[in-house]
């Protein structure tokens, strides 16, 4: 399997979760609390809305480019 398959593969795979899903969740750790040598930390959620064109923009990319491979001269 070249590379080229493999980047349009992981395009439509990427696609296919951003339109499933729809957004993108990670914790962002800082430190709120300090009382002389003693420091709290607490962690934060965020979560980042991915749009829905960028998923359907990934899953026809992906699929253009995997017909290139396909179809491409050797």
């Amino acid at each position: 399997m070249t590379a080229i398959k493999l980047v349009a593969l992981a395009m439509i795979v990427a696609g296919t979760l951003e339109l499933a899903y729809g957004s993108l969740g990670y914790m962002n750790a800082s430190h709120n609390l300090e009382l002389g040598p003693v420091e709290r930390f607490f962690s934060m959620p965020h979560t980042t809305k991915i749009p829905a064109w960028a998923g359907m923009g990934a899953i026809v990319s992906g699929g253009a480019l995997l017909l290139y491979s396909m179809t491409k001269r050797r």
